[in-house]
Formats: C-alpha cells, sequence, structure tokens
C-alpha cells in the first residue's frame, strides 16, 4: 500500500504522540522502544517524570519489565520547559497524568518548536474515568496509540484499572499488590461488587 508523503520541510514543526490504556498495558514500554528508536538514529532525546512518581527510582523511567532509562523528575509540567535543551529532538514524557494541567501547553510549546513529543499515560482513573490531562493530550495529538494488557479474571483485553485496596483518593501509586488489570465485563462486575459491600 502506497502511503503518500504529507510533510512539507518548508513548514515542518514538531508533533504530539500520545501512549495510554491502563496498568500494566506496556504503555512505558511503548515508550522506552520509540526513544532508544529515535537513539539509534543518533537523534537527541531528553526523558521527564513526575516528581511524585518514586514507585521504582527517584529519576529513572523504569518499566515493569524492569527496562530502565536515566531522566530528570520535575514536580510540575512547567519545570520541563526549565530544563529542556534547545537542540532536542525528541522529548519523551511518562506518567503524563500525574502533571497539572499545564502539560498540555507545555506539550504543544515543545511541539511548536520542531520537537517531536512522546507521552505515556493512564487515560482512565480507577473509577473508569477520564484521568487528569490525559483527555487533552490524547485531543491535541496527531498520533494517539492505545495499548491493552490482559484481565486477570476473564483472559480477554483489559483497558481498566481495578484498585485492589481501599482509598477514594484518585492518586495512589502502586503495582500489583494495589492494582489489576481488567475488561470491562470483569470492571463493571467489581464495581457492582463494590457498591454491595
Amino acid at each position: 500500500m502506497f502511503l503518500e508523503n504529507t510533510v512539507n520541510h518548508k513548514h515542518h514543526t514538531g508533533w504530539i504522540e500520545v501512549i495510554c490504556g491502563s496498568m500494566f498495558s506496556g504503555k512505558t514500554e511503548e515508550l522506552l522502544r520509540r526513544l532508544n528508536r529515535a537513539l539509534i538514529g543518533k537523534q537527541k532525546v531528553q526523558i521527564f517524570k513526575p516528581s511524585v512518581d518514586k514507585r521504582y527510582h527517584d529519576s529513572a523511567v523504569v518499566s515493569h519489565d524492569k527496562k530502565s532509562v536515566n531522566s530528570t523528575a520535575v514536580d510540575s509540567a512547567e519545570h520541563i520547559l526549565l530544563h529542556v535543551s534547545e537542540d532536542v529532538d525528541v522529548v519523551g514524557i511518562d506518567e503524563a497524568q500525574f502533571f497539572d494541567e499545564a502539560i498540555v501547553d507545555v506539550c504543544n510549546t515543545l511541539a511548536n518548536r520542531g520537537m517531536r513529543v512522546v507521552v505515556a499515560g493512564l487515560d482512565m482513573d480507577f473509577n473508569g474515568k477520564p484521568f487528569g490531562s490525559m483527555p487533552h493530550l490524547m485531543a491535541i495529538a496527531e498520533y494517539v496509540t492505545k495499548v491493552h494488557a490482559i484481565c486477570v479474571h476473564t483472559g480477554n483485553l483489559a483497558h481498566y484499572s481495578h484498585r485492589k485496596v481501599l482509598g477514594e483518593s484518585v492518586v495512589l501509586l502502586g503495582e500489583q499488590d494495589e492494582y489489576e488489570p481488567v475488561s470491562r465485563a470483569a470492571f463493571l462486575k467489581l464495581q457492582q461488587e463494590k457498591k454491595g459491600k
């Protein structure tokens, strides 16, 4: 199949790619894969994550399968602009749902400077509601990839993150002891069981 080249190099700017899905769906692995390919292509890459995410490491971005890459942990989205180098080709941002709403303007600013911006994050919280600024990022992105885990109850594709522990705070950092990936059917059943308690 022939794909038309739609890049006008006289008027070329950057763009935004969003990788989203549930817990354990491979979002960070896909982010690291894309950034590694950019490095192979001799492009300059910088990676950022929210400083609140200290599950595996204070500053490194670490996937569930223990792949790791050095990054800069920042307290707010606007701090990314303070740390990003002008000559960077690709900016990676992990756990974007934990950033404040300024992350949308930050990503637009970087893309408008001619940078490729690759963002990964949860699209829904544990209640199945859109998470943070992720819906806005998905709306402004040129490319959106939704990845799926496998439901631990049904074996079907999972796109919900079920919280196994009590608590109503939207932000609760955790791993397999706190969360499990579930399908729509399993999520609905678990929600009904929770309401019945």
